[in-house]
């Protein structure tokens, strides 16, 4: 992936984008890796936030989406966290780190997506949650 290319399949734009590129992205898993910078609007005292761990697992989940749409000429839908729960942060990574977060889809009903979330720092896991995930479907003004 081209630097910049993220962009086709994620609703967000810097300074809040927490994925750097795509690994792998399929229906059902989704690889994204991003690089802690220190200028990141997450990053305090040297350390990537809670929320900014997150936020990059819903980023990640939003690029996968993303990619899908893309590569089926859809438009891509703006998605929403419904909820978040069994969140577990193991360490906050500090900046330089390379993250790689994996979303898997364990569910979908309608419009709601159920996903769990891991972020790895080299073989460790740092932190881990499922989400339930709100994909707003793009309508057409037909006035």
């Amino acid at each position: 992936m081209q630097d910049g290319e993220i962009f086709q399949f994620i609703p967000q734009a810097p300074p809040v984008v927490l994925v750097d590129r795509i690994i792998t992205a399929d229906e059902a898993r989704t690889i994204c890796a991003f690089q802690v910078k220190p200028e990141g609007v997450f990053v305090s005292d040297g350390v990537l936030s809670e929320s900014g761990l997150t936020e990059n697992m819903a980023q990640t989940a939003a690029a996968g989406v993303g990619y899908a749409c893309h590569q089926r000429n859809e438009e891509v839908p703006v998605g929403y966290i419904a909820s978040i729960r069994n969140l577990i942060i193991h360490e906050l990574p500090p900046t330089g780190s390379e993250l790689y977060t994996e979303i898997m889809v364990t569910d979908s009903v309608m419009d709601v997506s159920f996903v769990r979330g891991t972020i790895h720092v080299d073989s460790r896991l740092i932190a881990e949650c499922e989400m339930r995930i709100f994909l707003q479907q793009q309508t057409t003004d037909l006035s």
